[in-house]
């Protein structure tokens, strides 16, 4: 999944890249570094999981806020704004443009055991069993 926060100020998006990402305003301490001087040193955290990111305010001073709203932890969802104090951006959540097509029809793709030629007496061995694909079950062009 690709994650993004788009400043509505203009600049480049910034990418989350780790699971959990520490926003504040001391660089030494945090993955995401706001210079202003109204975001806390250590301000919130965003969390991406389960195709969402999820955001929990650390006790700062003046606030993070979702769509105008002050909010101490919550899912964020494409398009909704985010605000540390001064600085506010809108969330990109998007596939990761990284995979290709191929990749992600193999991602797709379920492998459903199939036993052949068995008999209920005896065990099953593997070369009793082959794997049978999606494409396996679609009739031929």
């Amino acid at each position: 999944m690709l994650a993004q926060l788009i400043p509505l100020k203009g600049g480049a998006p910034i990418t989350l890249t780790k699971p959990i990402t520490v926003v504040g305003r001391s660089s030494r301490l945090c993955d995401l570094a706001v210079d202003h001087s109204s975001v806390s040193k250590l301000h919130c955290i965003l969390v991406k999981t389960d195709g969402l990111i999820y955001m929990r305010d650390l006790g700062s001073t003046n606030g993070t806020r979702v769509n105008g709203q002050r909010v101490i932890r919550g899912a964020l969802l494409p398009g909704d704004e985010i605000s540390f104090s001064g600085a506010t951006y809108r969330v990109h959540l998007g596939p990761d443009p990284q995979l290709s097509a191929g990749d992600i029809d193999d991602l797709m793709t379920d492998m459903i055991p199939v036993v052949t030629d068995s008999d209920p007496e005896k065990p099953v061995t593997k070369s009793d069993v082959r794997l049978l694909s999606d494409s396996d079950l679609l009739p031929a062009e």
